[in-house]
């Protein structure tokens, strides 16, 4: 039985998330946003240069990276929001 030989590297699709990336460093937090940018610029070299598994490594990482983004900007806004709002309480319990 023949089988069909195996697609080159350069037509195998890896997911690179830079639009993702993008978006959660505008709207989420940056600094976590940068770095899954970083990993998203290296999908597409890496697969171009044939290295398929470097490809998916830096893909798994820049999704990691972009949820990390998104999950921490909620965090920090609601960590932000409890800080002053317990800083205008006390403000206003001392008045009192």
């Amino acid at each position: 039985m023949n089988h069909p030989p195996a697609p080159p590297s350069s037509a195998v699709f890896v997911p690179n998330h830079l639009v993702w990336a993008i978006l959660t460093t505008l709207f989420c937090c940056l600094p976590l946003g940068i770095v899954s940018i970083v990993y998203a610029a290296q999908v597409d070299g890496r697969r171009a240069a044939g290295d398929v598994a470097g490809a998916f490594a830096a893909s798994r990482k820049a999704a990691r990276w972009a949820w990390a983004s998104a999950l921490a900007g909620p965090v920090l806004l609601l960590l932000w929001l409890g800080l002053f709002g317990g800083l205008a309480a006390l403000g206003a319990l001392s008045e009192l």
